[in-house]
């Protein structure tokens, strides 16, 4: 009797799409004997005797189904990310999106009882905000970079808020940051005071309109580590719009949202 596929979690299928992208060798562990039991893989002997595994063609419409799905989540997500992106470079900011950046972070209690006082313990993460920005400026002390981190789904947010050495990742590469939501699926209290709040409706076109401010990002002074200038000179940033980044007279730039400072 064929196991029920309802049954099967993103384990399983995530393990159904490392064996479509392989050469199929098993792995003979629990979750392969629950997708050949499902009919999503099947057993393939060669001539020399050597079994492998191939995906069925059920379980092919599977990864296409989960494929439909993650890109109906992702274009919202997406919408709203190039959203942001071109409100920073309107304010006069260069922009990257998808970047990986390696931040500092305490190491545990733990870790730093055992460390000498003369090498305190650090730990390195990587984070990959959504949308950073600096300003276009010479002085480096006036660059101000900012994380932008957007959200549409209220499950999303809340994986990500149970996980707070993600948000001070974001928060040790930033003079500010951001949490940009989807209206409706949280409130500002519901964000830690260290994040500013902003919040964005669905058009009818499918996109986002205007950026609501609930709550100003608190700034701190920042200067850029000059191992995030390297990885932002290797990175490609936004081509601008026409005139998005275009130097301006002084007085003239539009300020960053939520920012009253001059650049």
């Amino acid at each position: 009797m064929a196991l029920d596929a309802t049954r099967l979690t993103v384990v399983h299928r995530r393990r159904l799409r490392a064996v479509w992208r392989s050469a199929g060798w098993p792995c003979q562990d629990l979750v392969e004997v629950e997708l050949l039991a499902a009919g999503w893989l099947e057993r393939v002997r060669d001539d020399a005797g050597r079994e492998t595994l191939r995906v069925t063609d059920a379980g092919v419409q599977e990864l296409a189904q989960t494929l439909r799905a993650n890109r109906g989540v992702r274009e919202p997500h997406e919408a709203l990310v190039a959203r942001v992106a071109r409100e920073m470079q309107r304010a006069g900011r260069i922009v990257w999106r998808g970047l990986a950046l390696r931040a500092p972070l305490p190491a545990p209690a733990e870790a730093e009882a055992e460390a000498e006082a003369t090498s305190p313990a650090t730990r390195w993460v990587v984070a990959m905000p959504d949308v950073y920005s600096i300003r276009h400026t010479t002085r480096e002390d006036q660059a101000l970079p900012v994380v932008h981190e957007v959200k549409v789904r209220r499950a999303d947010l809340l994986g990500e808020l149970r996980r707070p050495d993600k948000a001070e990742a974001y928060r040790a590469l930033a003079s500010e940051c951001w949490y940009v939501l989807k209206a409706g699926i949280a409130t500002p209290d519901e964000i830690p005071p260290a994040f500013g709040v902003m919040q964005a409706h669905p058009s009818p076109d499918g996109g986002f309109g205007a950026l609501e401010v609930l709550r100003p990002a608190p700034r701190r002074p920042y200067l850029v580590p000059f191992a995030v200038w390297m990885a932002l000179a290797r990175a490609t940033a936004d081509a601008p719009e026409e005139d998005g980044q275009a130097p301006l007279a002084p007085g003239e730039r539009e300020p960053m949202l939520g920012d009253a400072d001059p650049s």
